[in-house]
């Protein structure tokens, strides 16, 4: 297998340190934007690297990413760039005749009337609208690869298959107990994307009435997550996971809700309020004279601290799960199935902190999967069309294993 990896920013170089450890790849192509940070992911891999390549790609630019992999002669193309880059890099790998997997799905857009109560354009629509193009192509494209998605449907998938006969509620329910010395405000992954699921409408999927939207932040409540992170208030936020559960495994509802914390609330809140949000660009007054257009979206993101560094500041654990609620053998059954990660260990083990490692690990299982052959298919699939035993079996093995409680 030849792969190209877009994106080398905190977790494409996460994924580069956990795959330079496993042999399933003959070579794997990093590309970024930045030549310099691609290059920096290389050479950090030290006698590994001899399988590794570093390129410049603009992701934006279908043409040359195709060009790029048919040059490198390349199985499939790992996304690993935020979500405003899918659509021309899932179009390259079409072109190019490669498979493709990614970790977060198309942007969705609001329903222009009653955003908060239905669903205008969902996350992944313009990815499942390509499916066809795919089946006929005979490749697949795997989307919402990473943690969540990714490892939380895949809970989902197992769950279905082995633990219930009847499925009435799966709750994705993320939350940590993260503290990073030295900032009053750093979140622990890309603020671009934060930003993105955290004010868009989050989406709810009921039996009988499908897909709606709540207005952001809704229906709050308090889960106690495992290995010492306690309870963290969670709350409704937009999520792949809503959209792609129900597409192939039967349940009466199906949500996602974040921990997220009050103080980290009430910045998103400000944030929009003052329009801080916004990806669309501004005129503001260039340094020397004249004009220049910014996003006042990514000058929030060029004013915080780059997750990826934030490593040997950080302590705490991560924990990505999925509540399940229904019934096995005629009685009731409730579990929670979950993977934690201590940011001390994935540090020592990986130089890599905690949230970034978490979501990397899962493509790179995904990808060893199929390259053995486990896990195939052909259009575009989520991880929960796929059988979930050999890749848990794998992250185990990952020396990463996950866990299951009782509720």
């Amino acid at each position: 297998m030849r792969v190209l990896l877009v994106g080398a920013g905190g977790v494409g170089t996460a994924i580069t340190r956990i795959a330079a450890r496993r042999d399933f790849f003959d070579h794997m192509v990093v590309a970024d934007y930045d030549p310099a940070r691609a290059d920096a992911a290389v050479e950090a891999l030290g006698e590994a690297r001899g399988r590794f390549t570093a390129e410049r790609v603009d992701a934006s630019d279908e043409a040359a990413v195709r060009a790029l992999l048919e040059r490198h002669r390349c199985d499939v193309l790992l996304n690993a760039t935020d979500p405003r880059f899918v659509m021309p890099l899932f179009g390259a790998a079409l072109d190019a005749g490669a498979h493709y997997l990614d970790m977060a799905m198309s942007l969705s857009r609001p329903h222009p009337e009653r955003p908060h109560e239905e669903c205008g354009v969902k996350l992944g629509d313009a990815q499942f609208e390509r499916a066809g193009a795919w089946e006929r192509a005979g490749r697949l494209a795997l989307v919402g690869m990473g943690v969540e998605p990714g490892l939380s449907d895949v809970f989902a998938r197992y769950a279905a298959d082995e633990l219930f006969d009847e499925i009435e509620e799966i709750g994705v329910r993320d939350g940590a107990n993260l503290a990073v010395d030295g900032y009053d405000f750093a979140p622990s992954f890309s603020i671009w994307t934060t930003i993105e699921e955290c004010l868009n409408p989050p989406v709810v999927y009921e039996d009988g009435r499908g897909w709606f939207t709540t207005p952001p932040f809704s229906d709050p409540e308090v889960f106690d997550f495992p290995e010492g992170i306690g309870e963290v208030e969670c709350v409704n936020v937009e999520h792949e996971e809503v959209l792609l559960v129900p597409r192939w495994v039967k349940a009466r509802r199906v949500t996602f809700k974040y921990g997220l914390g009050r103080e980290f609330i009430d910045t998103l809140r400000t944030l929009h309020l003052i329009g801080l949000d916004r990806t669309e660009p501004v005129t503001v007054a260039a340094e020397g004279g004249g004009t220049a257009r910014v996003s006042p979206r990514d000058v929030v993101a060029a004013c915080l601290p780059d997750p990826a560094t934030l490593g040997d500041r950080m302590h705490g654990k991560t924990c990505a799960g999925t509540w399940v609620k229904g019934v096995r053998d005629g009685r009731p059954r409730e579990v929670y199935l979950y993977h934690v990660v201590d940011n001390q260990w994935s540090m020592s083990a990986y130089g890599s902190q905690a949230v970034v490692w978490q979501t990397a690990v899962n493509p790179v299982v995904a990808l060893e999967l199929m390259a053995e052959g486990v896990w195939t298919g052909a259009g575009v699939l989520g991880p929960e069309a796929l059988p979930a035993r050999p890749f848990l079996d794998k992250l185990t093995a990952y020396g990463s294993p996950w866990g299951m409680r009782e509720q």
